[in-house]
C-alpha cells in the first residue's frame, strides 16, 4: 500500500496489544516492520506515538504508515564453471575409450578425483565440458572411483541414460571387474568375502571398517590370476555390493591388503624391489545394459605403474582377463532379501486367488 491507512479498534480487539492487532488484521506486516514504524514515530494511536506493546481500546484510531515495497531479492550469483584450457580439453578427450549416443567410458588415471571437494580442485566432474561433443548437455556422472583407483568410469550423455544406469547400479545388475595387486597369497584362490562394513568412528566418515553389529552387508568375489611365490598375488575382484572402499577394506580384512593402500594396510601394504608405492587397484572392465538395448562392455588398460609392477613380478598381461561367469544378483545379501520378498508376495497372491475361487464355488 502506498498511502497512510486508518483503522478503528473494534469491540473484539479491546485491551489487546497493538502488535497482536497487526497479527490479526494485517498479518502480511511483520513484527520487525511494526517495531521500525514505532521507533521512527510513524505508528500512532489516536494521533500519539505508539509502541508494539501498547494496549488498545475500543474506538481508538490506529494510523498505519504506507507499507514499504519489498526489497528485491538478490539473485544468487550463478557459479560459472571455469573455461577449460586447450590442454585440459585434450587431456580429457585422451581418456575416452568408448562413445555412443547414450554413454561414454573414460579410463580415469590414478590421482584424479571423480568429484571436487574442499581441497580438491582437479577432478573428472570439472572436465566434463570437454566431453560434451555433439550432445545437448554435458555428460553426467553415474558412479565413481576413488581418487587413487584407476580405470573404467561410465558417464551418461542424456538424462534418460543417467536414470537407466543409476538404476542398474542400485539394482546390482551392472558388473564391475577390478584388477589388484595384493601382498601375500590367499589360501583359497577363488572365493567370496562377506563382511559388513561401516564408517569407522572418529574418522569423520573418511575411513571404513568391518563392523559385524552395525555394518551394512558387503560381498566381494576374488580370484587369483597369478602369484609370485608367497610374496604377492595379482587378483581379480568383483564387488557384488557397492560400499565405500569395499574392496580395500575386504582385502585388508583377510590379511592381504592392496599394494600401495597404506590407509587400510599400513606398512604391510608395500612391497620392496622397485614395486611402486602407488595404489594398485584398477577398474579393468565394466559391463552394463544399454538404454537402447544390448550392452556397454568396455575394458580399460592399466596405468604405467601397475603394468610395470606386474612386469617386475614376472606376470603376463594375457593371463588377466578371466571368463566373466554370471553370478546372479540373488546370490548377494540384498538380492536374497528381494528374492524372499518376491516369493512371499507370490505366495500371498496365490492364496488370495484360491480364496476367490472357493467363494465363487
Amino acid at each position: 500500500m502506498s498511502e497512510v491507512r486508518t483503522f478503528k479498534v473494534g469491540a473484539d480487539d479491546d485491551d489487546i496489544r497493538l502488535d497482536r492487532w497487526f497479527k490479526r488484521h494485517l498479518p502480511e506486516i511483520s513484527f520487525t516492520q511494526v517495531s521500525k514504524w514505532a521507533r521512527t514515530g510513524q505508528l500512532r494511536l489516536d494521533g500519539k506515538r505508539a509502541a508494539p506493546g501498547d494496549r488498545i481500546a475500543v474506538g481508538q484510531l490506529i494510523r498505519v504508515p504506507p507499507a514499504e515495497p519489498p526489497a528485491p531479492e538478490k539473485a544468487k550469483p550463478k557459479r560459472e564453471r571455469p573455461q577449460l584450457s586447450d590442454d585440459q580439453i585434450a587431456f580429457a578427450q585422451e581418456l575416452l575409450i568408448h562413445k555412443d549416443a547414450q554413454a561414454l567410458v573414460i579410463n580415469k588415471p590414478p590421482g584424479l578425483a571423480t568429484q571436487g571437494g574442499t581441497k580438491t580442485h582437479e577432478h573428472v566432474d570439472g572436465l566434463l565440458d570437454a566431453l560434451q561433443f555433439e550432445a545437448e548437455g554435458r555428460p553426467k556422472l553415474v558412479h565413481r572411483l576413488d581418487k587413487d583407483t584407476s580405470g573404467a568410469l561410465l558417464l551418461a550423455r542424456t538424462s534418460r541414460a543417467a536414470a537407466f544406469f543409476t538404476k542398474a547400479f542400485s539394482s546390482r545388475t551392472a558388473r564391475k571387474v577390478y584388477w589388484a595387486l595384493i601382498t601375500g597369497v590367499p589360501s583359497i584362490e577363488d572365493g567370496f568375502i562377506e563382511l559388513p562394513i561401516a564408517k569407522q568412528p572418529g574418522t569423520g566418515g573418511e575411513k571404513m571398517h568391518v563392523d559385524e553389529k552395525e555394518g551394512s552387508p558387503a560381498k566381494t568375489r576374488y580370484r587369483v590370476i597369478e602369484r609370485a611365490g608367497n610374496r604377492a598375488a595379482w587378483v581379480e575382484l568383483q564387488p557384488f555390493t557397492g560400499r565405500t572402499h569395499q574392496l580395500r577394506v575386504h582385502m585388508a580384512a583377510i590379511g592381504h591388503p592392496i599394494v600401495g593402500d597404506g590407509k587400510y594396510g599400513g606398512q604391510d601394504a608395500f612391497l620392496t624391489g622397485g614395486i611402486s608405492r602407488k595404489m594398485h587397484l584398477h577398474a579393468r572392465r565394466i559391463r552394463i545394459d544399454h538404454p537402447d538395448g544390448g550392452r556397454v562392455d568396455v575394458m580399460a588398460d592399466l596405468p604405467a605403474h601397475f603394468a610395470e609392477s606386474l612386469d617386475l613380478l614376472g606376470f603376463e598381461l594375457e593371463a588377466g582377463d578371466l571368463p566373466l561367469d554370471d553370478v546372479k544378483f540373488s546370490d548377494t545379501p540384498e538380492g536374497k532379501k528381494r528374492a524372499e520378498s518376491a516369493a512371499a508376495k507370490a505366495r500371498r497372491k496365490e492364496r488370495k486367488g484360491e480364496r476367490r475361487g472357493r467363494s465363487r464355488g
